[in-house]
């Protein structure tokens, strides 16, 4: 049963725009993003000298242009997820899906499975937007790309791995969340207002920083195991590759645990 229920749930996601427009976005915005900044730092490096404190060393840029897939790029998986839940509920496809598969545990279950995989997808094309774009900038300074550093390529695939894990925190949130509009509010504001504002803080305030490091983005950034924008003037120690996982997977669990109790067994008309 859980495997009809998981093509049934592939099938509806790619019969919409949304998941393709939001993936042609997110390459956009991430190519944008790493190569934007990369030409910053390769500006200011050629001009004040390698060793500058305006640039980061040329040992971190790289894998900081290549993490952003997950420090900037992380809203996209989540909108998608949530959408593929609360799009559900607003367009009234839960009753037949629920008389096709009256087990609902089993129709949450594949829609976290199929949103895994696009998350996974999204991963892929968010790392080719930030690698490409980042590699090419710096490039074009002459400074070294890190392409032939195996934890270069690690790098990669954790970044990957954090955007499926962010589609399945979607998926959550969705359940928890039923209202469309609501749950895209609560999204765009709390990773492009309040987590970003929290993390700005930690950076300036050491006794925050042993908090700001179980943050959800923060996680993300330890997952993927490259510097970010956020966590460069940071002391203290920070979360470990797989700890930075392991919390993303809990976030993702209890959200959904929580949204199938709260909302997803209710009655629907």
């Amino acid at each position: 049963m859980f495997m009809p229920a998981l093509r049934s749930e592939i099938t509806k996601l790619l019969t919409t725009r949304i998941w393709w427009i939001l993936a042609i976005i997110l390459f956009l915005y991430i190519g944008t993003v790493s190569g934007g900044l990369g030409v910053v730092f390769g500006f200011v490096s050629r001009t004040a000298g390698l060793e500058s404190a305006a640039a980061p060393p040329t040992d971190v840029l790289a894998p900081m242009l290549y993490g952003s897939v997950s420090t900037f790029g992380y809203v996209f998986p989540v909108l998608l997820g949530a959408l593929a839940v609360t799009g559900e509920y607003r367009h009234q496809m839960l009753t037949p899906t629920f008389l096709a598969t009256p087990k609902r545990g089993i129709v949450l279950g594949a829609k976290t499975v199929a949103l895994l995989i696009f998350g996974l997808v999204y991963g892929v094309i968010g790392v080719l937007a930030s690698v490409g774009a980042g590699a090419a900038t710096l490039a074009l300074f002459g400074m070294e790309t890190q392409l032939g550093d195996s934890d270069t390529w690690a790098l990669m695939a954790r970044g990957v791995l954090a955007l499926g894990l962010w589609a399945v925190i979607g998926v959550g949130l969705g359940a928890l969340i039923p209202n469309q509009l609501a749950a895209i509010v609560v999204i765009l504001v709390f990773t492009q207002l309040v987590e970003p504002t929290l993390r700005a803080i930690v950076m300036f305030a050491d006794w925050a920083a042993a908090v700001g490091k179980f943050l959800p983005g923060a996680a993300s950034d330890a997952l993927v195991g490259a510097p970010s924008f956020f966590n460069m003037g940071v002391t203290g120690e920070a979360l470990e590759w797989w700890q930075g996982g392991l919390l993303l997977a809990a976030l993702a669990l209890v959200l959904t645990i929580v949204g199938y109790f709260v909302s997803w067994k209710r009655d629907v008309t």
